[in-house]
């Protein structure tokens, strides 16, 4: 039996979610018709709304729903640049979906470098807002690869105070912890379904007061102006039970932590480094690294045995690459050598148990051969 530890780059689809999806396959209409069927197909959407936009404690009409987390990064990135955003700080360990839209902008770039747990250097950006041009921020709320969490809530007080806009890749975060937009006081976030156990291909931008939703997207006027296209129903459907679904969980994945920690100290007493231990982590992420014990060794051992894991972020078609982020963090020795492990919904202590035992016999046959060979 195979073990699926890789939720951080997707989830298994929910039973619940294929129920709905099913039953909104049978709505006929489209939703932007007046008539009794598009009625019906438009309440399909506005449910959805309301469910997506309790996960993040906002008001539905704050939501518009996109085709992915990717979209969402782009929608607020391009909305910030038709505002007049003269400059952008993106932070250096962010997904290339926000790292990519933000260069492809044609405005200038400033790297926001992290501290060797992973974690935004909040005096580094107090430094930068005080340089001329107003200032897109982009943050992620919780690193992909480490889980490491970031200060959103801090940076966003230096960036109200420099009136600046600053965008929160929630993507990886949401789901695992409770995330809460106007606490945390953003000005965008994104999300998506894929990685809560919803359908592929539907995501999310939340918006606040301070920013101005700019249409990248035209034609027909959907999502209250902001997109054009008729919307993805059944998609954005699913998206809303996985949403509300994984709200009611987030006390099971939390518990995920202590499973966890316990893989964590199996594999550190071998020689692995735990990438971000020493700060707050997603309770069911685990980024380590053992030197010169290379990512895709890792991933093919394990997966060879039935358990699989992931080498860094999974949006590179299929590639493995070094990790900018351990990079980031002052590591780059470890860079190739990074591996991560992720539960979600459906994860049990014996899956983490047996991804250890696989692990360990897996590093062991490795160093075994290093020393043979040296």
């Amino acid at each position: 039996m195979s073990i699926y530890l890789d939720y951080n780059a997707t989830a298994p689809v929910r039973p619940e979610v294929k129920a709905r999806v099913l039953e909104a396959m049978e709505v006929l209409g489209n939703p932007s018709s007046v008539h009794a069927a598009g009625r019906a197909s438009r309440s399909v959407i506005e449910k959805a709304r309301v469910q997506v936009a309790d996960l993040i404690a906002v008001k539905p009409q704050s939501i518009t729903f996109t085709s992915g987390g990717t979209e969402s990064n782009a929608l607020a990135v391009q909305s910030a640049v038709m505002a007049g955003f003269e400059r952008i700080i993106v932070g250096a360990t962010e997904h290339s979906a926000v790292a990519e839209n933000v260069g492809a902008t044609g405005r200038p770039i400033e790297i926001w470098p992290v501290d060797e747990n992973g974690v935004a250097d909040l005096d580094w950006l107090a430094a930068a807002l005080q340089r001329p041009g107003r200032a897109l921020v982009c943050l992620m709320a919780a690193n992909n690869e480490t889980g490491v969490i970031q200060p959103v809530a801090e940076a966003s007080a230096l960036v109200r105070e420099a009136d600046g806009w600053l965008h929160i890749d929630a993507v990886g975060a949401i789901g695992k912890i409770d995330v809460d937009f106007n606490a945390l006081g953003a000005d965008t976030m994104a999300l998506v379904s894929h990685k809560l156990g919803g359908p592929f291909g539907s995501g999310a931008l939340a918006a606040g007061p301070r920013s101005k939703i700019a249409r990248i997207i035209h034609g027909g006027g959907q999502e209250q102006g902001r997109r054009g296209g008729a919307e993805n129903v059944t998609g954005i459907a699913g998206f809303g039970v996985a949403a509300e679904l994984s709200k009611a969980g987030l006390g099971g994945i939390a518990a995920q932590a202590q499973w966890r920690d316990a893989l964590q100290s199996r594999m550190t007493q071998l020689g692995a480094v735990a990438l971000g231990a020493k700060v707050l982590r997603l309770p069911q992420t685990l980024g380590v690294a053992l030197e010169n014990f290379e990512s895709v060794m890792q991933v093919m051992s394990l997966d060879l045995a039935g358990v699989m894991i992931s080498a860094g972020p999974a949006c590179s078609s299929g590639k493995l690459k070094p990790s900018a982020t351990v990079a980031a963090m002052g590591m780059p020795h470890l860079a190739d050598s990074a591996v991560r492990i992720s539960g979600g919904w459906a994860t049990t202590q014996e899956d983490w148990e047996r991804c250890g035992d696989v692990w360990l016999d897996a590093a062991a046959r490795h160093l075994s051969r290093k020393k043979v060979v040296a």
